[in-house]
């Protein structure tokens, strides 16, 4: 049969009857016959973490060289120690029967910081002289003995403990001592004398270093 003398066919593609009852033979909705696609798997989102201002890592400064490796400290401390070595038995030669300096510890460092502030007071004026203070480098000294006591506490040993608690007393107290002096040294300063009369100052007023 030739293509033109073909019956023309016509499908019925209605769902439901006239009657409104779905039609048993109607075809199935495409929707029905797509494929369900199965819904991911769910994955737990790990939980937030607040940084404040005050536990953000502080970035790297742009200049800031590298961190230097294990090797490189171990070199570095390794030369160090043999030239001080060297140092050492070149002294100990040019001065017969000198003794071996002792080695470092925390108390001496102490008390090196502690004397400097003393120094810085003008603990170390002889009497009849004028002492010198610096004032900003007692603060300074002052401050860094409270650095160590902060940044070592729970790691020494009771002596240790009482020596830096009883060098920051010392040296705080003997700073409030010298600011009030000067105020009050400040307070009863006579007016300048005229030109060509002796200075009336008494001699051993401190000064403050600039």
């Amino acid at each position: 049969m030739s293509e033109q003398n073909k019956p023309f066919v016509v499908t019925d593609r209605r769902k439901f009857a006239a009657d409104g009852t779905p039609r048993p033979d109607a075809a199935p909705s495409p929707e029905r016959e797509s494929r369900e696609v199965p819904p991911e798997p769910h994955t737990a989102t790990p939980p937030l973490e607040f940084v404040s201002p005050a536990n953000a890592p502080e970035p790297p400064a742009a200049d800031a060289p590298p961190p230097l490796t294990a090797s490189e400290m171990e070199q570095a401390n390794t030369a160090y120690r043999q030239t001080a070595d060297r140092l050492d038995t070149a002294v100990r030669a040019a001065n017969p029967g000198m003794e071996h300096p002792p080695a470092m510890n925390f108390d001496q460092i102490v008390q090196s910081v502690y004397m400097t502030a003393i120094l810085q007071l003008g603990g170390a004026t002889q009497q009849g002289q004028q002492p010198k203070i610096d004032l900003m480098g007692a603060r300074q000294s002052i401050d860094m003995l409270a650095i160590l006591a902060e940044k070592t506490k729970g790691n020494l040993t009771p002596t240790e403990s009482q020596l830096l608690d009883n060098a920051l007393f010392e040296v705080r107290m003997g700073f409030l001592e010298v600011t009030q002096a000067l105020t009050r040294s400040a307070a009863n300063r006579q007016p300048p004398p005229p030109p060509g009369a002796p200075n009336p100052a008494a001699p051993g007023r401190p000064t403050i270093v600039r």
